[in-house]
């Protein structure tokens, strides 16, 4: 008969696979009604990555179970290129829904700034870092900025403090002259841990949501035509997830091709 500690052993070890608590839980089975994979949970088979091949190592995506890893093996404080995990696949009108958290590591040049990272849509011209699009900001207390790269945009804005106001007043950024220009967001709704960002996009029109939160809008989004020479609507391109110098995971990331 066994003594009673020894019992106790037995139970925790048979029970620690299942009981332990964790802040990284398995992603879901299968999506949710209507959406579809974007990233499999096996390989990024669907994706291709860009480096500015500034840094040390070349692999920052890392395919495992629950999620894309972003430099998982590389040493903290070493200096690592920025990245972009590319969706092979261009999409117009869509909902986009992943979760994201901060992991522990920075890396030069940004080892003294706050965690950074973000995803950008309607990708399109040149891959490079960082490619044309539309960018929500993933950035410690400032998750939910709109980021204009290349393109130009329109937003709603409170004319006191230029943040996102949805009834507030119509203000046009974007020119040939600056190609990185800001919304800022209406408000941080990040919060430790798992954060989720759905992104509401209908050709030229989108919307961001910060864990259940609107935070900003981009309206009327253009891109610069060289024939032309004239902004045009810009109605679809990829998809791309950053690496920017900061730990991070994304998961449950999924996509559904339309809008409410």
């Amino acid at each position: 008969m066994l003594k009673p500690y020894l019992k106790i052993l037995g139970l925790l070890l048979l029970c620690s696979p299942a009981c332990k608590t964790t802040d990284q839980p398995a992603a879901r089975e299968t999506p949710l009604p209507g959406f579809a994979w974007l990233y499999n949970g096996q390989d990024l088979d669907n994706w291709y990555v860009v480096t500015d091949d500034k840094g040390q190592d070349k692999d920052l995506f890392v395919a495992e179970r629950d999620w894309v890893h972003v430099y998982k093996d590389q040493e903290a404080i070493s200096m690592q290129s920025f990245g972009g995990l590319i969706t092979k696949e261009e999409y117009g009108t869509f909902t986009l829904r992943f979760e994201y958290r901060w992991g522990e590591k920075k890396f030069r040049p940004r080892q003294d700034y706050v965690r950074d990272a973000g995803v950008v849509f309607h990708v399109h011209g040149e891959d490079k870092i960082w490619p044309n699009g539309v960018e929500c900001q993933i950035q410690e207390g400032d998750t939910g900025d709109l980021w204009l790269i290349g393109t130009q945009v329109s937003s709603r804005v409170n004319p006191v403090v230029w943040n996102y106001k949805a009834d507030g007043e119509l203000q046009t950024k974007g020119d040939r002259e600056r190609r990185f220009q800001r919304f800022p967001r209406s408000f941080s709704w990040e919060k430790p841990g798992w954060n989720l960002v759905e992104l509401q996009v209908e050709e030229d029109h989108a919307r961001f949501l910060i864990n259940g939160h609107l935070v900003n809008e981009a309206i009327d989004m253009k891109y610069w035509d060289e024939t032309r020479a004239a902004w045009l609507p810009l109605k679809s391109g990829k998809i791309l997830l950053q690496a920017e110098g900061a730990e991070i995971y994304y998961r449950n990331i999924q996509l559904r091709p339309s809008v409410d």
